[in-house]
């Protein structure tokens, strides 16, 4: 998958092996990088991998899980 791509809800809970409520609740509070298209979601590949890293970071310093 490109850098590059922009992704549907489903891809994305396909990708983080999700389900729908987490990811919908997230993206709907601006905690998880996606953006509305009209009345769907779509998310950027290279944002979500940003995320991760950032959520990576973060329990490596807290040394914290969530």
């Amino acid at each position: 998958m490109a850098e590059d791509a922009i992704l549907t809800l489903k891809e994305v809970i396909k990708y983080l092996k999700l389900t729908e409520r987490p990811l919908y609740q997230l993206s709907q509070e601006d905690r998880f990088p996606g953006f509305k298209f009209g009345d769907s979601w779509r998310f950027r590949l290279r944002d979500i991998e940003a995320w991760i890293d950032a959520q990576t970071a973060e329990v490596q310093r807290d040394g914290r899980r969530q």
